[in-house]
């Protein structure tokens, strides 16, 4: 396994290569990365069929402006140029950011620079309208604080018993993260930005869904290639020939939990597991890609919200059987079992809802620049 980038580029070029930076983290900002693409991609896509249409932005005053920026520019360098920095000096840069230290000097002369841009800067728009899409930025950056939130809160929910013994490593651990906790929390966070700019939340849903999916495939590869401990149950079937053994059952070497037995520098699982963040992966990106070719073809506002209700439940809840994850006493069933139940259920009904009855959108005379 590849705890960190340093470790799967020594391991594709056979050179020795210190980078501490996370394989999970990276992975996870590959995600949200590809889900601003496809995001954009489906927001520039209703703009243009008329689904969806400029939004007005209101003028934030210059006091609250200025404060904003100056924050955000504190923040980046004061943590953002410290975990450079650890990087470029062999540390641990995960330690840094569940921290309270940092760089003072890098966040309070971001932070000067950033307010007075802000101070002096003149309005680059000139009309109070834009598209939709260019609130892309500010969404990542919410929905990113948000669902880490969310992922942690799930997390903890999920482990309730250590964290009444350990709430400080449950909390503050660097692994430990729920998917639908960060999803959850996420999408709200997501859905309340649209409803604040006057965008029906069934668009924002149906504009969502395609990226979440991809974004959740990709965010898999993180967990396969560090060995987070996402993985399965011992597989005790008989291994088919055609099939690898990494993918069939997998000792995760080199895990970025050191779960395991301890052998010469590293630990390694004592029986193999189901590889199941590869399999994730795998599926879910290839439904990603089912769901961008039918996409156009789905001109039923909530459709494809309600498609990828029923598939991300039907593909959480049987990868589950196999996973590791605590049962609950009640039916035998995990915490994303029974959110994918839900789930399931949320698209079985919306479909069902859609069919029952015809959807009238009251066309609208859409500002133009």
């Amino acid at each position: 396994m590849f705890p960190t980038i340093g470790d799967l580029i020594s391991y594709i070029f056979h050179v020795h290569v210190k980078v501490n930076l996370q394989t999970f983290g990276s992975c996870m900002a590959l995600a949200f990365a590809g889900a601003y693409v496809v995001f954009v991609a489906e927001f520039k896509r209703k703009e243009k069929d008329g689904t969806i249409g400029l939004i007005r932005v209101k003028d934030a005053s210059k006091p609250l402006e200025v404060f904003v920026n100056a924050f955000i520019g504190f923040l980046i360098g004061y943590k953002v140029v410290a975990i450079m920095l650890a990087l470029f000096v062999g540390h641990d840069p995960v330690s840094l950011l569940f921290s309270l230290r940092g760089n003072w000097i890098a966040g309070s002369v971001l932070a000067l620079v950033w307010g007075l841009w802000a101070y002096y800067s003149k309005p680059v728009i000139a009309s109070p309208y834009i598209h939709p899409y260019q609130l892309m930025p500010y969404i990542v950056f919410m929905v990113a604080v948000w669902g880490f939130l969310g992922a942690k809160l799930f997390d903890a929910a999920e482990h309730f018993q250590e964290l009444l013994y350990d709430p400080k490593t449950v909390l503050f651990s660097r692994s430990g993260f729920t998917y639908y906790g960060g999803l959850i929390f996420g999408a709200l966070t997501y859905l309340w930005i649209g409803y604040r700019h006057r965008i029906k939340l069934i668009h924002m849903a149906d504009i969502g869904s395609p990226g979440m999916m991809l974004a959740y495939g990709i965010g898999r590869i993180g967990c396969q290639l560090s060995g987070d401990g996402d993985w399965g149950i011992v597989n005790k079937q008989l291994k088919p020939g055609w099939i690898p053994q990494w993918a069939w059952a997998y000792t995760y070497p080199h895990n970025a939990i050191d779960a395991g037995v301890y052998k010469l520098g590293y630990y390694e699982l004592p029986a193999g597991v189901y590889p199941t963040p590869l399999y994730e992966a795998v599926l879910c990106i290839l439904l990603f890609l089912i769901m961008w070719m039918i996409r156009k073809r789905l001109r039923v506002p909530g459709t494809m919200f309600f498609l990828f209700l029923v598939l991300n439940g039907v593909e959480r809840y049987y990868i589950e059987i196999i996973r590791i994850t605590p049962k609950y006493t009640l039916f035998q069933l995990s915490q994303a079992q029974l959110i994918a139940l839900l789930f399931m259920a949320g698209g079985v009904g919306g479909f069902v809802w859609l069919t029952g009855r015809s959807y009238f959108s009251p066309t609208k005379q859409i500002p133009k620049l």
